[in-house]
């Protein structure tokens, strides 16, 4: 913990670095992705502050939408079509995620109820190889299980009918920095 206070006592120390981002913010893109600490979407693409609007979730689950029971992810993902403007919207998964990969091995979660209700989301379960630690082929459909969760969302389903939103499936390697993005033409993952 000592190294991240130490870089956070002196990251405040250039605010002229920092005073442009008080006038508001206007990222072009929603980035979606997993909560694990070995994914940082600002590292992926290069971003800035003030460029990347992330949501992060166990999983990069997108909820089903529900305007009964709102929750954060579907306010998160509102705000930022809806306010922000966003033209994009990535949902990008990574290799060897723990979420996924309990899923594709139908681990027994009873141990993390709150963990084991909350993939229940993820349905349908995500099909591939139980043996493959990075659960490449399991991660890759559920990111575009996801993707197709998004276009239930009414004001997605607006946006891209007006032809004002874009939505992107990512796939991340964690061992090897790779990104591929999902080609809907030949239904294939491939290098950016």
């Amino acid at each position: 913990m000592q190294p991240l206070i130490d870089n956070a006592r002196l990251f405040g120390q250039r605010p002229e670095e920092f005073a442009k981002l008080a006038e508001g913010q206007s990222p072009q893109v929603l980035f979606i992705t997993c909560s694990d600490s070995r994914v940082v979407p600002a590292l992926i693409t290069g971003a800035r502050p003030g460029e990347l609007f992330e949501l992060r979730t166990a999983g990069n689950i997108v909820p089903p939408y529900t305007s009964a029971h709102p929750t954060s992810e579907a306010c998160t993902i509102e705000y930022a079509v809806q306010v922000l403007g966003v033209r994009d919207i990535v949902v990008c998964g990574h290799s060897h995620c723990g979420a996924v990969g309990a899923l594709v091995r139908g681990d027994d979660l009873n141990a993390v109820p709150a963990v084991r209700d909350w993939l229940t989301h993820a349905t349908p379960r995500p099909a591939g190889e139980q043996q493959d630690p990075a659960v490449a082929e399991g991660v890759q459909g559920h990111v575009l299980t996801q993707l197709l969760r998004l276009r239930s969302y009414p004001c997605i389903e607006k946006k891209l009918g007006d032809g004002q939103l874009a939505l992107h499936a990512w796939f991340y390697e964690v061992h090897t920095g790779a990104v591929r993005a999902h080609d809907p033409q030949t239904d294939a993952f491939t290098a950016l």
